[in-house]
């Protein structure tokens, strides 16, 4: 008896959930109808509101549907590489990023893009490859220089990471405040690697003459347990500062012997 109770339970589980699969699929399939109607910019436009919500499978459905209409279309391939990456699909991120790169040899952002993914497969040395084909194309967007400076920094090529830095903040003194929000420092998971990242932005700042950027940045390799504070007395980029009451604070200058 148990057992037919049992059987009779798990028939009515079924039963129900297919008839919530298909109550969920009536919206789907109205939203495919309606795609069939709308013209490319509305798919782009449609899938630019998913992905602002954050509905990155819908954005996807959007873009595709774009893209059947309008194949050799690289902005949307690079939209829909960035619904993707989002929704952690990173092969099919890459695949639409280097389609919009081939219909477009001289797309930056897209190139760029390909180089995030490495990034993100932790392949460095293949995204310092695309970063610096990006930086080539548009010298001028500061997030091309940041993302190729945190590619050599995680190969600790650090004095090419601070360059990269550097020539960022020339181009946009909020260049690493905007970055942050995309999070790649945080990607930098020991904290010894975090203390020397912290240096190396405060190096970058020192040689731009942004003291209070530096500072910032010193006190929070300090926290972080940055072995060689002592450095700012003898690394180039700090000499400006050596005198600076506010330095002496965050590091006691040395005691002469």
């Amino acid at each position: 008896m148990r057992k037919i109770t049992f059987s009779i339970l798990i028939a009515v589980m079924l039963v129900t959930l297919g008839a919530y699969a298909i109550a969920m699929d009536i919206p789907q399939q109205q939203t495919r109808v309606e795609m069939k109607a709308m013209t490319v910019a509305e798919l782009e436009k449609a899938g630019d509101e998913a992905r602002g919500q954050k509905n990155y499978s819908l954005a996807i459905d959007y873009f595709q549907a774009a893209l059947k209409k309008d194949r050799q279309n690289a902005n949307l391939y690079n939209k829909l590489g960035l619904a993707q990456l989002k929704n952690n699909e990173l092969n099919a991120a890459k695949t639409s990023f280097q389609k919009a790169s081939k219909i477009n040899s001289k797309y930056a952002e897209a190139i760029n893009n390909i180089g995030a993914v490495e990034y993100m497969r932790k392949n460095y040395g293949g995204a310092a490859k695309h970063f610096k084909k990006a930086v080539a194309l548009d010298e001028t967007h500061s997030t091309y220089h940041v993302n190729l400076g945190a590619a050599w920094f995680s190969q600790k090529k650090f004095e090419r990471a601070i360059s990269e830095y550097v020539r960022a903040l020339e181009l946009n003194p909020d260049a690493f405040n905007q970055e942050s929000k995309i999070g790649i420092a945080a990607q930098i998971l020991s904290p010894e690697e975090r203390a020397q990242y912290a240096f190396s932005l405060a190096k970058a700042y020192a040689k731009r003459g942004d003291v209070d950027n530096c500072l910032q940045c010193l006190k929070k390799a300090k926290e972080e347990g940055y072995r060689n504070m002592a450095n700012v007395y003898k690394d180039e980029e700090f000499t400006h500062m050596r005198d600076n009451p506010r330095l002496h604070e965050v590091v006691p200058p040395p005691i002469d012997k």
